[in-house]
């Protein structure tokens, strides 16, 4: 069946290891429009960190934030989705987050509140290109400033093993909990995830499931690669993305991107 949406993460997928979108890519996706499918992002960044590249692919179509919580119009600014997480759980989350002490972001609109500044907040706010839009609060980031698009955890990677089941149990059923890196943890309202999101964006545009192709690498983009018709993992890809993948392309350094586009358009890709 000829796909129709394609549905790409950002870091670790489109983007390179120094965060850029190569040529190669930006012809590819192009080359995608003009024949008429559909290009979207689909990340766990903010939007305003993910719409300058949308800009730079000259995408004008709708793009998955938030790891699903928000899906928003490249160009238009126009809301198709909004999924924040509840205002009590959003709470209950900074009382436990203030007892372990456990550094955090927490989203709400197009700001990020945090406590205080400090190498984490650095790191981040370096990765995302968004330091304008961090606002440090003190005590008051522990009481709720609205309801959060996502909250997200910063911590050591070998952290990670244990913080992760501590907080897949301490709100089990209250929260969906992926990572899209191995410093983060990330919060989200049940059931919000990317796939979820491109489904309901799809269905808005009449795309079935086998007309979707996913492209990813990290833990929230498993269950996109795994439910998509084509799932595609990056060379980079974590293991339990790889292992859901009907693909495995070359890495983010690589073209992988690139490599998988150009074949949709093949005569042989298109004859299938």
């Amino acid at each position: 069946m000829d796909i129709k949406l394609i549905a790409c993460d950002m870091d670790g997928t489109l983007l390179n290891s120094d965060r850029n979108i190569s040529e190669r890519t930006k012809k590819a996706v192009a080359a995608c429009i003009e024949a008429g499918k559909m290009f979207i992002i689909a990340t766990g960044r903010m939007y305003i960190a993910a719409r300058p590249y949308a800009e730079k692919l000259g995408l004008d179509v709708p793009i998955v934030t938030y790891n699903g919580a928000l899906i928003r119009g490249s160009s238009s600014g126009k809301i198709f989705l909004e999924q924040p997480i509840k205002l009590e759980t959003a709470q209950e989350l900074l009382d436990y987050i203030k007892v372990t002490g456990n550094y955090a972001n927490f989203y709400v609109g197009d700001t990020l509140y945090i406590k205080e500044h400090n190498a984490y907040s650095q790191t981040y706010g370096d990765m995302q290109g968004i330091h304008s839009c961090i606002k440090a609060i003190g005590e008051e980031f522990f009481h709720a400033q609205g309801r959060p698009y996502k909250i997200l955890l910063m911590m050591e990677a070998e952290e990670m093993p244990e913080t992760m089941p501590k907080f897949q149990k301490q709100f089990a059923g209250k929260l969906d909990i992926t990572s899209s890196h191995p410093q983060f943890l990330e919060l989200m309202e049940p059931g919000v995830n990317k796939w979820q999101a491109i489904m309901k964006l799809a269905e808005q545009y009449g795309i079935k499931r086998e007309e979707i192709m996913c492209l990813g690498d990290s833990g929230n983009d498993f269950e996109m690669v795994a439910n998509a018709g084509i799932g595609v993992a990056m060379g980079n890809a974590v293991d339990k993305v790889k292992k859901v993948a009907k693909i495995i392309t070359a890495t983010n350094d690589n073209g992988g991107v690139a490599i998988v586009l150009e074949s949709l358009l093949t005569p042989q890709a298109k004859e299938e």
